[in-house]
């Protein structure tokens, strides 16, 4: 019976694979709703079970492709691969409306250009400081800084090991939960309490999920502000951060 279970998966990866993060996804929003009332977003959950199971799968199989080593989940490296990858951001850039964006005026779209370039410059300095002097490595952190989106885009389009790309996904994690936790405890500080502030501050902190978190946990009719400025800040981290971002690094550091 196990040889037969066994032959099936492996000869349907990738419907596999959607299973495996399907059930995954499920354990995670779960965990979030019981053990800390959304305050911690389910897909910042998500993002730990996965890096979970890639180091189980890395040191059981001693590969270097994590979980999609185990043959009856190779379904995995594809569907975590960059066509994938890159078909989810374009589409989650889809269901924003620049219209939307407007109504924040100049400080809402101010905010997207110094939201990035802030959280860039000091995953820069961060990555500096624990010795890596390399453009690309220093690029895909700080990138990485921006969003756990934006730091394996960055760095697969400018040649990153894997190892720098899980570095910056940690640190966009890292960022997602400070965000998620932190909002409520901040927002009345900030005057985060109508739609205009929601946007400006979706468009400086850019974490998608951490940001629809920490306004749900303060208010939840400002999530959708939010969210809308942070979608833009990923889009406008993906452009930035391989281009514009990694020649200004390459011309400081060499």
């Amino acid at each position: 019976m196990f040889q037969t279970l066994s032959d099936v998966f492996v000869d349907n990866p990738l419907i596999v694979s959607f299973a495996l993060v399907g059930i995954t996804m499920y354990i995670a929003y779960f965990l979030s709703d019981k053990f800390t009332k959304g305050r911690v977003h389910g897909s910042a959950i998500a993002i730990i079970l996965g890096l979970l199971l890639a180091y189980v799968g890395g040191v059981t199989t001693g590969g270097e492709k994590g979980l999609s080593d185990v043959s009856i989940f190779a379904g995995i490296g594809l569907m975590g691969g960059g066509m994938l990858r890159d078909f989810a951001i374009v589409s989650t850039a889809f269901g924003a409306n620049f219209d939307e964006i407007k109504k924040a005026g100049f400080s809402g779209v101010a905010s997207l250009f110094i939201g990035v370039v802030l959280s860039f410059v000091v995953g820069v300095a961060i990555a500096f400081a624990f010795g890596y002097t390399d453009a690309v490595s220093l690029t895909t952190i700080g990138a990485g800084t921006a969003t756990y989106i934006v730091g394996p885009v960055t760095g697969a389009a400018i040649g990153a090991s894997s190892t720098v790309i899980t570095i910056s996904i940690a640190a966009g994690l890292v960022k997602s939960i400070l965000t998620m936790v932190g909002t409520p405890f901040i927002a009345k500080y900030i005057g985060l309490n109508n739609p205009r502030s929601a946007m400006v501050y979706g468009g400086l902190l850019g974490t998608t999920s951490g940001v629809a978190g920490g306004l749900a946990a303060t208010n939840p009719k400002l999530v959708p502000y939010g969210a809308v400025t942070a979608t833009f800040y990923t889009g406008l981290g993906c452009l930035m951060g391989p281009s514009v971002l990694f020649l200004l690094t390459k011309a400081i550091v060499g």
